[in-house]
């Protein structure tokens, strides 16, 4: 049997991790001087926190700790473990997930790097364990995940980008900050960094490219997993969720949410729009 790992940069609702009975390690969400595994914190509540705080909270990886209770429980049951974590570009998650492995030799662990993050790394995760409950055996899982991870696209929309600068995870839209005034980035995940893509003039309109461009891009075939991201704009991703869903013809497009950890560089009202080609 595999075991798949998940950690809260997937996005994914906690009822349905439970439900698949899929672990998920927290990250590290630090106010000050007083931290929080960010599965602590209700999204409101933390919102709350955010725009209040004179600073900008500070982020960390689990600990590697935290993944010894799942390695332990794995080995005692024979079981494989399959680890999907968000991109090391941009998170110290693998680090902290190869840290744990180690005290674990005999253990059959795989841990990979996603390069992505968010709804399409929750994309992944479903994937990789609609498949272990299949009966596939891991090196299957794992060359599959593998054939994904370049497929993956991941587009979103930041109501500033105050948040992304703050935290040193914008990368290359670094050098538009002078001009994005009164302008609505899109950015992209690309090779696992946080790069510019277009500026639109007006949130409206930023989200209304962000269906043009699931059109432009789309695969026409199965296996796309389209799905929306948010954190405080659920009218809005709904909205969008139901437009890609009539445009593109596929039976679902879930709509999941920012996890505070992301949120923190993000800022409230991000909106995304993930998918495979």
């Amino acid at each position: 049997m595999i075991q798949i790992v998940a950690d809260t940069t997937c996005g994914l609702p906690r009822d349905l991790l439970k439900q698949k009975g899929i672990p998920c390690v927290p990250q590290v969400v630090s106010f000050g001087d007083q931290s929080f595994h960010d599965d602590e914190l209700e999204t409101a509540a933390f919102l709350k926190m955010l725009k209040a705080s004179a600073a900008l909270p500070k982020t960390a990886a689990p600990e590697p700790a935290l993944y010894n209770p799942i390695f332990m429980g794995a080995q005692k049951r024979g079981e494989s473990l399959i680890v999907l974590a968000p991109s090391s570009k941009i998170s110290g998650t693998v680090r902290s997930a190869q840290t744990a492995a180690l005290e674990f030799p005999g253990l059959d662990i795989r841990i990979i790097d996603t390069l992505t993050v968010s709804c399409d790394l929750g994309s992944l995760v479903i994937l990789a364990d609609d498949m272990a409950k299949a009966g596939k055996a891991a090196d299957e899982i794992e060359k599959e995940i593998m054939e994904m991870i370049p497929r993956g696209r991941l587009y979103f929309v930041v109501d500033t980008l105050e948040y992304l600068a703050k935290g040193g995870r914008i990368g290359g839209a670094k050098a538009l900050l002078g001009e994005l005034i009164q302008i609505k980035p899109i950015l992209a995940l690309n090779n696992g960094q946080i790069e510019a893509y277009e500026q639109q003039r007006t949130r409206n309109r930023s989200l209304a490219r962000l269906v043009e461009i699931v059109e432009e891009q789309w695969p026409k075939s199965l296996g796309s997993n389209l799905s929306v991201v948010q954190v405080a704009a659920e009218g809005e991703a709904y909205k969008l969720a139901a437009e890609l869903k009539s445009r593109m013809n596929v039976p679902e497009v879930p709509v999941y949410e920012l996890p505070p950890a992301i949120t923190v560089h993000s800022g409230p009202k991000a909106m995304g729009v993930g998918f495979f080609v």
